[in-house]
């Protein structure tokens, strides 16, 4: 049986920042001071996440849009190396 979690990557926020982890690796990129946290990962194309997010003073939950490749290109890593493995983002 093939281990899915080596293919699976999570999203999680803590204060004003964002982490999305990988396997060993962490990148971690500023957000809004309002994001309370990550309520689903609704959809993953090889680095481009639509999520659903929770925010202070919003009424309801809000889709947010999260593209990783400037980021990891702004901090040196090779997104498809680093994106290309990854099937699955879940919420930390």
């Amino acid at each position: 049986m093939e281990d899915e979690g080596k293919y699976r990557a999570t999203l999680a926020c803590d204060g004003r920042y964002t982490s999305f982890t990988f396997g060993d690796r962490t990148i971690r990129f500023r957000t809004s001071r309002a994001l309370l946290r990550y309520i689903e990962v609704k959809e993953w194309d090889k680095g481009y996440l639509v999520v659903t997010a929770e925010y202070d003073g919003a009424a309801a939950p809000v889709e947010e849009y999260i593209d990783l490749v400037p980021i990891l290109q702004d901090l040196y890593y090779d997104p498809q190396a680093f994106l290309g493995p990854i099937r699955e983002v879940l919420v930390a």
